[in-house]
């Protein structure tokens, strides 16, 4: 297989709708040229997944400034996590493991855990939990930087 074909072949494998821009864009199939597909058809990025998102260390950061906190009014990774299906024993260990000389953040373990999940489905609950100002952080990173990261990696 050639590079090119190699391309479109894992741009298809990891963002389906790939194929959809090439066939209104067909000249970006030409293969006797460098093979620059993204830029040439002029796709949008994709919607992100939880996994784009942990490349972000600023954002993780800041997520787990915001979720990793316990208070008893305000919802955390815990009810997210809880939302999405982990067990009570899961939790209680997630929440064991932020105690003593080895600190894990249960927000970065929670979303490692659900990283093929799409960023919509945690900004849904946000919403659900009244958590705005993490859904206002993650919006404005879908918007702002997400674009220009996927660009970049592509």
């Amino acid at each position: 297989m050639t590079d090119a074909i190699v391309t479109v072949c894992i741009h298809f494998l990891r963002y389906p709708d790939f194929m959809q821009c090439l066939l209104f864009f067909p000249h970006s199939l030409d293969f006797s040229k460098e093979h620059k597909p993204c830029k040439e058809c002029l796709c949008s990025a994709p919607p992100p997944k939880i996994s784009d998102l942990m490349n972000d260390e600023d954002l993780l950061y800041t997520l787990r400034l915001k979720l990793d906190p316990t208070h008893c009014t305000v919802k955390n990774w815990k009810n997210f996590a809880s939302r999405w299906g982990m067990s009570y024993d899961e939790l209680t260990l997630l929440e064991q493991r932020t105690h003593g000389p080895t600190y894990h953040s249960p927000t970065q373990e929670f979303l490692l855990r659900y990283n093929q999940k799409p960023v919509t489905e945690l900004t849904e609950l946000c919403q659900l939990y009244q958590r705005i100002d993490v859904l206002r952080l993650l919006q404005r990173w879908m918007e702002n930087d997400w674009p220009s990261r996927w660009q970049q990696a592509h």
